[in-house]
């Protein structure tokens, strides 16, 4: 065996992994978890302020 199909080997052994990493994420029972977590970014910020109080705000000044 020489350098080469060793590292054609390597390659196809990550590509598998990467294959099963992506599968996994995917996966229906997990979903809600990863869906959860990518919206904690937008959990703290504040409600968005209306144009209605803005120009009352505005004129009260």
């Amino acid at each position: 065996m020489d350098i080469g199909i060793l590292r054609g080997l390597g390659t196809i052994l990550v590509f598998a992994a990467f294959i099963g990493v992506v599968a996994w994420a995917y996966n229906s029972k997990r979903q809600s978890a990863f869906n959860e977590a990518a919206n904690l970014p937008f959990a703290d910020d504040p409600e968005p302020v209306s144009h209605n109080q803005q120009v009352s705000r505005s004129n009260q000044e």
